[in-house]
């Protein structure tokens, strides 16, 4: 899956010179938590986010410090500050450094980028161009699709659900291989052995869940805590449907 696969290509946008008010009104009014920031040519020259809005005088929301702290604070930083609290043009509060995607980058790594810069969207560029935005509400969408779509009708019998369970449970860096076992019958799946960990009991049951042709799993793990190897017995009834 590419960003063009998903990105919004209708962007909302505004220039360093639009007023505070307007870029708060607009953030309201399309229901976004960003706008990209464009110049005369329409090259991206910033974002401004709602978080660039949460400390202004208006609202008493200014930082506040003690007059002794403000001597070990640079004076860069306390005027930058100030202008973030007074600012009435979006150029004087957006973050210029614009971290952003292309339109046939992997989807994958495109969320890769939003995590490793801690941001929540990604103007996506061609040509210098702004062509659309990559939100976490256009991947929240994208999954909803992929999840909606009818699955495809199971033809596999118990031996064979079963070998596919343990051959991905092998597969897997996590996989307790060596001390779970599995049985099926008629579609359904029981979870036996032992782990130690509850994560793994959580991604067992995930992962027997999307193997084709299973109905349902019941959860007859143990947990061994490893340090002192008491034995935990497993939980009442846990079907998962």
């Amino acid at each position: 899956m590419q960003v063009s696969d998903i990105m919004t290509r209708t962007v909302i946008t505004v220039t360093p010179e639009t007023a505070i008010a307007a870029a708060a009104e607009l953030l309201l009014q399309h229901r976004v938590s960003g706008l990209p920031v464009v110049d005369s040519a329409g090259a991206v020259v910033g974002i401004v986010t709602e978080g660039d809005l949460l400390r202004r005088t208006e609202t008493g929301t200014e930082r506040h410090r003690r007059h002794w702290l403000e001597f070990l604070i640079s004076p860069g930083r306390l005027a930058q500050e100030y202008a973030d609290a007074n600012a009435r043009r979006v150029g004087e509060v957006m973050s210029p450094q614009v971290v952003a995607a292309a339109p046939q980058d992997d989807a994958a790594d495109a969320v890769a980028l939003m995590e490793r810069h801690n941001v929540k969207r990604l103007p996506v560029i061609e040509a210098g161009r702004l062509v659309g935005i990559l939100s976490r509400a256009d991947l929240v969408r994208a999954l909803l699709r992929s999840l909606s779509r009818p699955a495809a009708a199971a033809v596999a019998g118990d031996d064979e659900i079963r070998r596919r369970i343990l051959a991905e449970i092998a597969r897997q860096p996590w996989g307790p291989r060596a001390s779970v076992d599995v049985r099926v019958a008629a579609g359904v799946v029981e979870l036996h052995g032992s782990i130690t960990d509850e994560r793994e009991r959580t991604a067992l049951k995930v992962l027997a869940e999307n193997t084709a042709g299973v109905t349902a799993v019941r959860d007859q793990l143990v947990w061994i805590e490893p340090m002192s190897g008491i034995v935990v017995p497993a939980p009442g009834s846990n079907d998962s449907r």
